[in-house]
């Protein structure tokens, strides 16, 4: 009966290894495994993964070429320049246009952390204004964002921004990207994307 119950605990311990494996989205040497939607400069600089404007300044993706359900995502962003970019879920794409939902990366005042729906109802949520110190403008910055059934989370640098909950988002399908915003003279660098799934 001992046996039994080790040999269970055992299967257990490495099921819960299994389910909550970190996946590496970025490898630090290239783009494999992202598809670029989109004209503007995706690129991989000193282990760092960068977007710029490019000449036309218009709107750029760069998207995971699988989907993603139900995960934890943590990521790092250094904003140079206006910095207005965001992140992502469960998105699909015609060209640069977008069927999805952002969790806003942007300069101070404007809402990072915050839950914008493109190309449907807009802003659906966004972070108390007191909560915009956590942006650290310059610097590097961690985000971490879960996304589980029509729940979405945001954090910034430790600080809970947002929490939804969102039918429209529950039954989503897609990829993760990250975006450049249109306007020109944005550059943003990225860096340590990893992904661990819920599902």
């Amino acid at each position: 009966m001992k046996k039994q119950i080790l040999v269970g605990l055992c299967l257990l311990a490495v099921q819960l290894t299994f389910a909550q494996e970190t996946v590496k989205l970025f490898n630090g040497e290239n783009l494999d495994g992202w598809i670029n939607h989109g004209e503007e400069k995706w690129f991989v600089e000193d282990g760092l993964l960068i977007c710029e404007s490019g000449p036309k300044g218009e709107y750029g993706y760069l998207a995971t070429d699988k989907f993603y359900k139900d995960f934890e995502l943590t990521l790092e962003f250094k904003q140079e320049a206006d910095g207005n970019s965001g992140v992502f879920i469960r998105s699909t794409f015609e060209g640069t246009k977008v069927t999805g939902w952002q969790v806003e990366v942007a300069p101070p005042g404007k809402d990072t952390g915050g839950i914008y729906e493109s190309y449907g109802r807009g802003w659906l949520i966004k972070p108390d204004p007191e909560k915009d110190k956590a942006l650290k403008m310059g610097e590097w910055n961690t985000m971490k964002i879960r996304v589980e059934g029509p729940e979405v989370t945001s954090w910034l640098n430790g600080v809970k921004m947002v929490h939804l909950e969102d039918e429209k988002i529950g039954a989503g399908e897609g990829a993760i990207a990250l975006q450049i915003h249109d306007g020109g003279g944005i550059r943003v660098k990225w860096r340590n994307i990893e992904l661990v799934p819920l599902d």
